[in-house]
């Protein structure tokens, strides 16, 4: 089954969707969807690697966007959804408590969940529920998911043909390592914070 997960994904890499599939997860994965847009970054880049620049661009402009609506659903939205989204992480209980440190630290939060496997979506919704800075909030936003984004794609780019053997050869074994960092994120939400 993961074998035509992948055979699947890697041909909608190909078709003329592509491109709004992968804007359009990166958009709601940064305010409320679980499943990260490497999904579609990674055989998108390996199935036409001239293009990296553009689809790094891509998510990280869609990525920015989408924290901004989940910094909305924090701002105004939080009791109707923001609170059902951070229960559902296991952060309801904590939000007062971080609610100070995190408008003093919060950049550097930011800045790690845009970066990491940490779900990102929680950090937007925060900076949103605790009135952060949103000029820090996109400029930090920004930086991280581009350099996120960005250096996944150029590493694809650089490493082409022999990455994809790779992935094709070890793809069990890599998605179980995605889904232990997926997973890792998601409990270091519900216990770290």
């Amino acid at each position: 089954m993961l074998r035509r997960l992948y055979d699947f994904t890697m041909s909608l890499a190909a078709t003329r969707h592509a491109e709004k599939s992968l804007a359009a997860v990166s958009f709601i994965e940064s305010s409320f969807f679980p499943i990260p847009p490497d999904v579609l970054l990674i055989p998108m880049v390996l199935a036409n690697r001239a293009k990296w620049l553009r689809y790094a661009l891509l998510c990280t402009i869609a990525s920015v966007l989408g924290a901004l609506l989940g910094y909305a659903i924090g701002a105004f939205l939080y009791e109707v959804i923001g609170v059902p989204i951070l229960k559902f992480y296991g952060q309801e209980a904590a939000f007062a408590e971080i609610a100070n440190l995190y408008n003093e630290w919060g950049s550097w939060a930011i800045l790690f969940g845009a970066v990491t496997p940490f779900p990102y979506k929680v950090l937007a919704i925060f900076s949103g529920a605790t009135g952060f800075s949103i000029p820090m909030f996109i400029v930090v936003s920004i930086v991280g998911r581009g350099l996120r984004f960005f250096l996944v794609s150029w590493l694809l780019y650089k490493m082409g043909e022999p990455i994809r053997v790779f992935i094709e050869k070890h793809l069990g074994l890599l998605f179980t390592l995605f889904m232990a960092l997926l997973i890792g994120g998601f409990v270091a939400v519900r216990y770290v914070i």
